[in-house]
Parts: C-alpha cells; structure tokens; sequence
C-alpha cells in the first residue's frame, strides 16, 4: 500500500483530467533515453506481481494432496513453489533498481531545466513569488515526482494487476464465487469516489498552512542577524506558532476525513473476507470447491480487498503527482529572457528618454513619472533622494532587470530594448549595498565576473580593489572557503571583493549602489579608494546614501516621488536655498 511521505505535503492534488494528463506527458520527453530500462521495470513489476497470485494458487493445491501421491506431488509443488520464489525475488529487484536508476535520471535532468529555468526567467516573475514559499515548492514537487517513479506508479500498477488478476483466476475457478465478490464493489467504488473527493480538498489546505509555515521558518532563518538586532525572536516564534497551530489544525482535521475513509475500507476488507470464507465454506459443504480452492480464494481476496483499498491511497498520491508536474512544468513553461547572441562595446554615453515605470505587481502605482536625462561617457552621475524616490529602480532599468513602460534608455543612441540582453549586460557591473557572496572560495566569487579569466587575471584585479593584501593574510588565500552571504568576511572584505569582482568584468558602465552606506568609516575609507579606481574612465551611476561621497559627481540628479526634482552638481544645487538636494545636505551635515 503506497504510504504518505513528508514531501507529499508539499504536493498539490489536482483532478484528474485531459489537460493535467497533458501536462504529465511533458515527462515522456525526460523519460525517453531511459524507456527500455523503464519498460523493463514494468515488465518486471508485472512479472513480480503475477507470480506473487501465482504463489497461493499452488499453495492452496497443497491442501487437495492425497495420501497415495503424497511425496510426489508435495515434491512437485515445493519446485514449483521454490521456482516462483526465486522469479518474484529477481523481479523484485530488477524493478525496484530499474525504477530507481530511471527516477535519479529523470529527477536530476528536471532539477536542472527548473534550476536553469528559473534563474533565466525576467524579475517580474520573482516580483510575483514569495522565494521561500517557491523554493519549498520546487523541491516538494521534484521529490513527488521522483517518487511518483520509485513507489507510486509501481505501487498503482501491481494493485491493478492484482486486483484484475484476482478477478481472472476467480472467474476461471469458480464464477460464483466472482460475483459474490463483486457484488459489493460497486458500493465502494462511489463511496471513494465521493469521499475522497472531500478528503482531497482538506488535504491540499493542509498542505498550504504548511508551505506557508515553511516559508516564515526560511523568511525567520535567512534574517536571523535582523531577527536578534531587534529582539525579534518572540515576535517570530508568536508568528510560525500560529502559522503552525493552523497546520496542526488542519492536519488534524485531515487525519478525521481519512481516517473515516480509511475505517470504511477496513470494514470493507475484513467484511469481504469474512463472507467469503462464509460463502466458499457453503461451496465446499455442496462440493462444488475443494478445501484447497477456499484457501486460494481465501488469501486472493485477501490481496484483492488490500489492493481496493490501497488504490484509493494511491490514487490520491497519482492526483498529488499529476499536481507536482503542473506546478513544476508551469514553470518550465514560463516565458524566459531572451539572451540573445553576439558582442557589443558600449561607449557609455546613456540618455533616459520620458522613461516611466511600474512594478508588475503593483501596476497602478507607477515609480518613475517621465524621467529624461543624458550622461556622457566617463561622467559619474549620482542619484539622491529621500527613500521611495525611484533611485535604486532607475539601476533596475539601467541592468536591464525590467523594461520601461514607456519611454527608452538610449546607449550610444540605440534603443537598449534592441541590443542582446546577454551583450548589453556584459557592459554593466554593480557593486551592491550588501554583497552576496557565492559557496565556493574567493577565487571562484571574483572570476563571476569573468568566469574564464586566468589567475593572473583575478589577481590583478584584487589589487586594483585592494583586496589582495588581507586575502593573502587568510589561511588559504585565494582558495579560501567563503560561508553563506560571505559571513566569515568583514563589510569592507566583502565590498572590496565585489568590487574585484566589477574589475575583472571591465565594464563600461558601473552602477554603485549605496555601496559604501553600511560601512564603518575605515572600511569606507577603503572601499572609497578602490572604487575611485574602478570608476576611472567609466560612465558610473550612484545611489547615494553619505552625500559626502558624491560631492565630486559630475552630475546630482534630485528625485521625488518618481519624479526629477533638481539636476546639477554639488555646487550647482547648493545655491538653491529652497531646493531639495540642499535641504538633504544641511541636514546631513547638521549631523
């Protein structure tokens, strides 16, 4: 009998129908290299399966031996025993480890295309989806489909045979005995039709109170420093408690469905049996069956009453499958970025043409109204404003992460819309505020930004960040293992190494993203120098937070509430006594 595992919770049961057995099809295309070994494992489950029948049809016959041919026929059918043993033990394993080898191939080919899939597709679709809750998702399912090949599938299928098998072998040695048997299927049949149905329906709510309680534990975990900063951790433990109380509740709740529709299927099974053997013991009193065929028809009710009500367990596992493929291939199915192919050089001249733009998850709320502006190449643009203005959206526009709803972004005059997004983005780097840094050492997160650059290469470039001194004070160097988000490196480490990161890429147009806002005054001081190196000669944009550090920008730009309120320089927008960028100042500088 399939059994519920941790993962199925995650799994979404779906009704089954044309468009979801459509969708299931999708995996004919994974499971094509591996269709002999599959089809050998089907083979091999029908072989196992048969054989097990097979099995207590010849021990029933042990129960007719008579004492004349006693030896020889007891003989006979320990060969004949023995021989279906061993076939059903070689079937058994053969299946299990055709199933398995095909499972980990097809599994690990999805994981890829959804791993690949998803770090290709535009940003609005993670505008969309909460990360946590998507990647808890992803996981459940591939797990449900891997399953679904392992257990599942072979589960439904042998419970098929079985319970067809059992009919046919009834039917071939005494058709009164089938129809007894059958005439209580029909009942059971709509009551799991119908039954089931409800028990479904509270199944998949448990199973969202579940995601979502995962996704607080993740959301809880990945912000644990801002958890303890703000003595957060009663506050986090009220919030997953209650999450967890409604999955406890539900799950409760689930367990009363099932477990009634469970209780009616035993009462079924042991119903069955006990009329059978009620019904066949009256057959043998009339002498129409032998001793050893009430046996026979003893145990393969049995195994038929099993499979019924295994099939309805299995049933629900094949609807939570059929759910897992639709949530995964519905992924695959999204509409990705369009790389595109070929090189370009960008001069860095960039102009915004009447640029305005919303978030696609809140349309009606635009975040930039009509922005224009025109940098030369090599000019170093600073952006200011209070929080909400639009400034670190207009670095979103400047990487290509979204497209204007209206308007362009020129670059040496063409359209960046037109130009190859891959080509573009070679273009651009960006030192961010907080800097990730991948698993791996800090040889592989400076070669990010040109993954098949030479040592020499990530060297010089840690140099020019100033980096390379204290990476060669660590105990490996540049084979040092950073931990998750780089945690086993200071603030300035992390940013000078980011900023190693933008040397090796040579871009053409920078963007700094309040990049030096969270750092101490030392570790700024250090950073600062190695970005005023960075940015020689290129066309840079900043998001500044200190605006002290963007005194010397050749051009501010002041925005509002998505709007260019002021543009000039430092000297320039100071001599407006009413305006904004000077109102900002004094109160910096006040500080």
């Amino acid at each position: 009998m399939a059994r519920r595992s941790a993962s199925d919770e995650g799994s979404k049961p779906v009704k089954i129908s044309k468009q979801s057995l459509k969708q299931a099809a999708g995996l004919l295309s994974y499971l094509r290299p591996y269709r002999f070994r599959f089809g050998l494992g089907l083979l091999m489950l029908a072989v196992s399966s048969v054989s097990s029948l097979a099995l207590f049809t010849f021990v029933g016959d042990l129960f007719d031996i008579t004492k004349d041919n006693f030896a020889t026929e007891i003989r006979k059918i320990a060969m004949i025993l023995a021989g279906l043993l061993v076939v059903q033990t070689i079937a058994s394993f053969l299946r299990v480890y055709l199933f398995s080898y095909t499972a980990e191939n097809v599994v690990a080919k999805l994981k890829q295309d959804t791993f690949a899939k998803l770090v290709s597709l535009p940003m609005r679709y993670f505008s969309e989806k909460r990360v946590g809750e998507l990647t808890a998702r992803v996981a459940s399912d591939i797990t449900s489909i891997k399953e679904t090949f392992t257990t599942t599938l072979a589960t439904f299928i042998r419970e098929f045979i079985i319970i067809f098998g059992s009919i046919a072998f009834l039917t071939w040695s005494n058709w009164k005995m089938v129809l007894f048997i059958l005439g209580v299927l029909p009942l059971v049949v709509i009551f799991a039709l119908v039954f089931g149905r409800r028990v479904r329906k509270i199944s998949k709510e448990a199973q969202q109170a579940n995601a979502e309680a995962t996704t607080v534990i993740e959301e809880s975990l990945q912000a644990i420093a801002t958890v303890k900063a703000f003595t957060g951790e009663l506050f986090e433990i009220a919030r997953f408690s209650e999450k967890n109380r409604q999955v406890a509740a539900k799950g409760i709740r689930n367990g009363l469905f099932t477990g009634g529709f469970v209780s009616f299927l035993i009462v079924f099974m042991f119903g069955s049996i006990i009329a059978v053997i009620w019904y066949g013991a009256s057959l043998v009193a009339a002498g129409e069956i032998s001793s050893g065929q009430l046996f026979e028809f003893f145990i393969i009710s049995i195994m038929m009453a099993a499979s019924m009500g295994g099939l309805a367990d299995s049933f629900n596992s094949v609807q939570k499958a059929l759910g897992a493929t639709e949530s995964v291939f519905g992924i695959l199915g999204e509409q990705s970025e369009e790389p595109g192919t070929g090189e370009i050089r960008l001069n860095g001249n960039i102009e915004f043409k009447n640029v305005s733009f919303a978030y696609p998850d809140k349309p009606e709320h635009p975040v930039l109204k009509n922005i224009s502006f025109r940098v030369s190449s090599g000019e170093q643009v600073a952006f200011v404003g209070p929080s909400g203005a639009g400034k670190s959206t207009l670095t979103h526009l400047l990487l290509r992460l979204y497209k204007p709803v209206s308007g362009q972004i020129l670059a040496g005059g063409t359209d960046t819309v037109s130009m190859p997004l891959n080509a573009y983005r070679q273009n651009v780097a960006i030192v961010p505020q907080e800097v990730i840094l991948f698993g791996g050492n800090i040889r592989e997160n400076i070669r990010y930004g040109k993954p098949n650059a030479t040592d020499e290469e990530v060297t010089e470039a840690a140099k020019k960040a100033f980096a390379h001194d204290f990476i060669m004070n660590l105990p490996d160097g540049y084979d040092t293992i950073v931990g998750e988000r780089g945690t086993k490196l200071s603030g300035g480490q992390r940013q000078r190494v980011a900023i190693a990161r933008a040397f090796i890429k040579d871009p053409s147009i920078l963007v700094l993203d309040e990049a030096t806002s969270a750092l101490d005054s030392e570790s700024e001081r250090s950073v600062q120098q190695a970005l005023n190196e960075l940015m020689k000669g290129r066309t840079t944009f900043v998001v500044a937070h200190r605006l002290s550090t963007i005194r010397n920008a050749d051009k501010i730009i002041v925005l509002e509430k998505g709007e260019i309120k002021e543009l000039g320089d430092h000297s320039q927008l100071m001599e407006n006594s009413e305006g904004l960028y000077r109102h900002l100042a004094s109160l910096q500088f006040r500080v």
